[in-house]
Parts: C-alpha cells; sequence; structure tokens
C-alpha cells in the first residue's frame, strides 16, 4: 500500500494548511503502520485510498477485503491526531473496554503517535436524517443513550485524564476561562475587556454548578450528527473524541441541542433537555435543580468548543479562520441559555 497511486485528497476549505501528510516519509511510516495493522485482522487493502485533511486530523478512508475472500468489502479508517489531541485513539480503546455497546472498538493504536485504525460504523446519523424522516423522539433517544455513557464514565475520571484527557473540571473552569483569554489572539481589546469583566459572574455559575453536585465525567465537546452513527433504528455509536475534556457533563448537551433546535425549532429543546436528564434523577437532585444545573452547563460550554478551536497540529496552529471561531465561542459565555 505504500505505493498506492490513486488517492484522491480532500481539504476542505483549508487547501494551503500544512499537514504531517504532507511529508513523504510520515506518509509512508502511517502507511506502512495501517497495512501492519490490517494484517493482523486477515484484511487487505481492495481499492484506492480517499484522504481527508483538515488543520486537527488527517483521516483516511481504506476500502478493505478479507484475505482470499470475493466478498465482504468494506472499508476501515486511519485517523492522525496532532499532539494536542493525541489521547483520543488511547480514550476510544478503554472506551471500548468499558462501554463497548455505545462505541467503536479500534483494530489498532498507536498512542505515541496518536495514531488509530478504525472500523467503519455503517450509517452516520447525519445521512440518516437526510435520506428519511427522523423525529424528535429518536434525538431524545440519543441523548438518554448518550448521558447513560456518561453516567457508567463517572468513577473513571481518574483513569481517563490519567490516558491524557484534558481536565477541565467545574471547578477549575474560572482558570481555563483564563487561559483561553489570555491565549486568543483573535479577540479585539473591547471583546477582551468584556470577558474580563464577565470573570466573576462564571466564578458564581461555577461555583452553583459544582453545589449541584452532578459529578463530573467525560464531555465530548463536539456531539453533533456528523460523530455518531445510526447503524440500526434505536441503536447508536459515539465517536471521534479528540475534543473531549473531563469536565461537567452536562455541557455535552448544547452540540446536539442546538442541531436539533435548528431542525425542528426552539419548542423542542425542554423535551430534550428532560429526556437527557432522564439517567440522572435520583440521587436526592430534583428537576428543577437538574434544570438549573443544564442552564449553567450551557453557558459554561463555551469553554470547551473555545479550547478545542486551539487542538490543531502545530503548523496550523495560527491559522486564522479558527482562531477567530474560538474567540467567538468565548463570547457566547455572555449568551442567555435558550432553556
Amino acid at each position: 500500500m505504500r505505493n498506492v497511486a490513486s488517492t484522491a485528497v480532500d481539504r476542505g476549505g483549508y487547501p494551503d494548511t500544512p499537514t504531517p501528510w504532507e511529508r513523504e516519509g510520515w506518509r509512508s511510516a502511517a502507511l506502512g503502520w495501517v497495512e501492519d495493522g490490517l494484517t493482523a485482522h486477515g484484511l487487505r487493502v481492495s481499492g484506492a485510498l480517499r484522504v481527508r485533511l483538515r488543520p486537527w486530523s488527517v483521516l483516511v478512508r481504506v476500502p478493505v477485503a478479507d484475505h482470499g475472500a470475493a466478498t465482504g468489502r468494506g472499508a476501515v479508517w486511519f485517523k492522525a491526531n496532532p499532539p494536542s489531541s493525541a489521547f483520543e485513539g488511547a480514550l476510544t480503546a478503554a472506551l471500548a473496554h468499558w462501554a463497548p455497546r455505545h462505541v467503536l472498538a479500534p483494530l489498532a493504536v498507536d498512542a505515541g503517535r496518536g495514531w488509530s485504525l478504525l472500523p467503519d460504523g455503517g450509517a452516520l446519523f447525519r445521512d440518516v436524517l437526510q435520506r428519511q424522516p427522523v423525529g424528535p423522539e429518536v434525538w431524545e433517544d440519543l441523548l438518554r443513550q448518550y448521558a447513560g455513557l456518561q453516567r457508567e464514565l463517572v468513577p473513571r475520571v481518574r483513569e481517563l485524564e490519567r490516558l491524557g484527557v484534558p481536565s477541565a473540571r467545574t471547578a477549575e473552569l474560572p482558570y481555563v476561562f483564563e487561559e483561553s483569554v489570555a491565549g486568543s489572539p483573535a479577540l479585539r481589546p473591547e471583546e477582551r475587556a468584556r470577558l474580563t469583566a464577565l470573570r466573576p459572574r462564571l466564578e458564581d455559575w461555577c461555583g452553583e454548578l459544582a453545589a449541584l453536585g452532578v459529578p463530573d465525567s467525560l464531555d465530548h465537546v463536539d456531539l453533533h450528527d456528523g460523530q455518531l452513527f445510526n447503524p440500526a433504528p434505536g441503536r447508536f455509536t459515539f465517536f471521534d473524541w479528540g475534543d473531549a475534556a473531563v469536565s461537567h457533563p452536562f455541557c455535552s448537551l448544547r452540540v446536539p441541542a442546538r442541531r436539533a433546535s435548528d431542525r425542528y425549532g426552539p419548542d423542542v429543546l425542554p423535551r430534550l433537555r428532560d429526556a437527557y436528564l432522564e439517567p440522572w434523577t435520583g440521587a436526592g437532585r430534583t428537576a428543577a435543580e437538574l434544570r438549573r444545573a443544564v442552564r449553567l452547563a450551557w453557558r459554561l460550554s463555551a469553554l470547551g468548543r473555545a479550547r478545542a478551536w486551539g487542538g490543531l497540529f502545530p503548523s496550523a496552529a495560527a491559522t486564522a479562520p479558527l482562531t477567530a471561531q474560538s474567540a467567538r465561542s468565548l463570547l457566547e459565555l455572555a449568551e442567555e441559555p435558550p432553556l
């Protein structure tokens, strides 16, 4: 496979941003590693590669077939993360061990180099949405399942951090805020001043959220309809954990709820919130307290999104559109939550 000639490359909106793929030695080593991983599973390459290059990842679709089989063709996916999210492979492998029904089990992982080899997960939820009618109740189901995964992972937070997952625990969010504001080159002086003035309120939000007693867990940070598979009705598989952090779990709700609201209108938000909260009921917390926690975490989730836009390959770290996205996320802290 090292000599595959017919490779389609998609650079999206970043045609001039360099990635490791441009380096012949890196590319040869990566494709050799993929080939070795396929061989270990009795697979072989059966067609041209499709490469997707972004400032935050290298993704290669590798069509495969079983050795000696005339049928059974499919695909596997190679992913390379930048150093800031190199934990993703090890995290994915750990999740497959701890909660196999919710995630993909990697075929191979090189944690040191930030490389993963993953099986195909079936239909993307985004593709399902495009080809058939899907009601809000399906989003309710996926949010219940995701919240269930987060609850299962509460006892694992120290293990998650040992895997390299960034720590942004509820009590630490004021410091995450300070670092994010100080490190954002795209903020205008008046925006920086506005955010600095917001810090006392942010401390109050974090203190109140922590006092409500929902423990920190794994926050996906970017759980939209292109980050989960829907291979069968009622079944969802969550993937693409490169932006993840150990933080307040309710910070995860904002992204999928916004996507559903764009599709069905804002009136869908309360039912999605309540579906997400179902696995979190009990432990002496009232429905009103949980809903208050959602409102606080919704606002604070902007910090996770701001941090995620900085998770780039070193050569892409100063990409202007991405630093601007990070700044916009920080400014969302001042917005009132819609529920």
